[in-house]
C-alpha cells in the first residue's frame, strides 16, 4: 500500500526522515528513489539524526557507500547505517561486484540512492520511498510497503 505526505522544504523532507528513523530497526532496506535535487540525501540525513550518527552525512555519490553508527530508537541497540548511492553505476552486474547485497544484514540498516539498477538483488521485504519534485516545487513523498511489517509500522508512522 501506498502512503503519501508533503513536504515543503528540504527542513521537512529532513523531518519525514527522522519520522522514519524512529521506526527502523536493524536488518531494514530502505529504496529511495527521485529526480536530481528530490532530497534523497536530506531524507537519509533525518534518519542519520534520528539514530544519534554524529558528523556530517553526506551523498556517498563517488564512493558508493558511506557507514556510520547510530542506535535503533527504543532499544538503544548499536547499529551501523549503510548509505548508498547507486548512482554511477553503469549495468546490473556492477551491484554484484560492490557487494551491495553484503548489506543486507541484521546489525545495519540500509538506505540506498538510486535503487533501480540494483532492483534484482534487493530484499523484498523493504520500503520504496520515492520523492517527486525538485528545486523549489513541494515535494510528495510516497512510501511503499513492500510487506505486512512494513505496511504496520507506516500506519504507526502516519
Amino acid at each position: 500500500m501506498d502512503y503519501r505526505v508533503e513536504s515543503l522544504s528540504a527542513e521537512q523532507t529532513r523531518a519525514w526522515g527522522k519520522e522514519l528513523g524512529r521506526h527502523l530497526r536493524g536488518g531494514d532496506v530502505v529504496a529511495l528513489s527521485g529526480d536530481l535535487g528530490a532530497g534523497k540525501t536530506a531524507f537519509a540525513q533525518g534518519v542519520g539524526e534520528m539514530l544519534g550518527v554524529t558528523g556530517p552525512m553526506t551523498s556517498p555519490t563517488f564512493t558508493f557507500l558511506h557507514e556510520y553508527i547510530g542506535q535503533v530508537q527504543g532499544t538503544g541497540t548499536k547499529v551501523r547505517l549503510i548509505h548508498m548511492d547507486l548512482y554511477r553505476l553503469q549495468h546490473p552486474e556492477e551491484v554484484e561486484v560492490i557487494g551491495v547485497e553484503d548489506a543486507f544484514v541484521e546489525d545495519a540498516i540500509c538506505l540506498i540512492e538510486w535503487p533501480e539498477i540494483a532492483k534484482d538483488y534487493l530484499p523484498e521485504d523493504r520500503l520504496d520511498i520515492e520523492i517527486l519534485g525538485s528545486g523549489e516545487m513541494p515535494r510528495e513523498i510516497i512510501l511503499r510497503a513492500q510487506d505486512n511489517d512494513w505496511e504496520q509500522r507506516l500506519k504507526d508512522m502516519i
